[in-house]
């Protein structure tokens, strides 16, 4: 979960112009260096394969509360004033009523084609870094050369944002074929129950756009959090930490870390729209009424939600408050 809140750059495969130049060697020729930048690669592939594995039970239970799925009942419990209040199950009892129905192994339904999409996402970000490197700058962080350090930010950040366009581009296909595996958990269906067959459904049902619906709300949440997150880091280590500050490089280090995590959640909303777009209307009961109308739109989708006060739907899975007054619900 603190992955998703990190940046795109921060996540993204080694490459760029000094990656490029020790992999090629002097003049261009092969040698140790492209061996160890091939390896980083793979390393990078595996380690972020690995992280969605683990990820992945987290990630599907959140699915499942983002389409509306709430097949246990709510407890009452006590806010921190005292006032009974009724708590939907969270992420633990969520995932043990997953292991009753399904087994440990239901816990990981959809897990192969978010492998793929993941490994997808991260050789392209690689690929694009190698294809259109970003020039080197020096790290400027004093005050009288402001302009100098933002046109370098504004520069970083349009290059991480060409890389995380393209990457997401790549990996949605299997992103929506994933999304659609875990939902099946809702009606119990098996409209999808490999990648390649998948492919072929949706192909034959809803074209070739089929495998890019919710891909528009995602490219706008991932843009707005590499922009809002860069630069409210850049303006606090510019303005607020002061150089003579003796751990100051220490507090620019973690800044966007910070800052990642704060504009997550003001890019939440549009997470949710595009997982909610790639099952919808698509033939699965989770796509369908009672759990939400069919959309016309992610704007459609988006106003839905913003309707029925949802649109952060999902982003809590510890302490989940019921929209249900506990008043007849007495524990004394």
């Amino acid at each position: 979960a603190m992955a998703a809140a990190l940046p795109p750059a921060a996540r993204a495969p080694p490459g760029g112009a000094a990656g490029r130049a020790a992999a090629t060697g002097p003049e261009g020729a092969a040698g140790p260096g492209g061996v160890r930048a091939e390896g980083a690669e793979g390393l990078f592939v595996v380690l972020g394969a690995g992280l969605a594995a683990a990820s992945h039970p987290l990630l599907y239970v959140k699915l499942l509360v983002q389409v509306g799925h709430e097949p246990l009942p709510p407890t009452v419990g006590r806010n921190v004033l005292g006032r009974k209040v009724l708590y939907l199950p969270g992420f633990f009892t969520y995932a043990r009523h997953i292991v009753e129905v399904d087994g440990k192994r239901g816990l990981f339904r959809g897990l192969t084609p978010r492998l793929i999409s993941s490994t997808l996402s991260t050789i392209t970000r690689g690929s694009v870094k190698k294809a259109f490197p970003l020039e080197d700058m020096e790290h400027v962080s004093n005050k009288d050369d402001v302009k100098t350090s933002l046109r370098k930010v504004v520069k970083e950040t349009s290059h991480e944002m060409m890389m995380q366009c393209m990457s997401r581009v790549v990996s949605h296909p299997l992103h929506v074929i994933s999304m659609r595996c875990m939902v099946q958990f809702v009606g119990r269906e098996v409209k999808y129950s490999g990648v390649f067959s998948a492919i072929g459904r949706i192909f034959k049902e809803e074209g070739i756009l089929g495998f890019f619906v919710g891909l528009v709300p995602h490219i706008l949440g991932d843009v707005i959090f590499l922009w809002c997150c860069n630069l409210l880091a850049h303006f606090i280590n510019t303005y607020a930490v002061d150089d003579n500050f003796n751990q100051a490089s220490v507090i620019r280090s973690y800044t966007k870390f910070v800052m990642g995590i704060a504009v997550s959640m003001l890019t939440y909303p549009f997470l949710l729209v595009g997982d909610l777009m790639a099952v919808n209307n698509c033939g699965l009961r989770a796509g369908l009424p009672p759990y939400a109308p069919a959309f016309t739109s992610w704007i459609h989708c988006w106003r839905y939600l913003s309707a029925q006060g949802q649109l952060f739907r999902g982003s809590s899975l510890l302490f989940r408050r019921a929209p249900v007054p506990a008043a007849c619900f007495p524990i004394d």
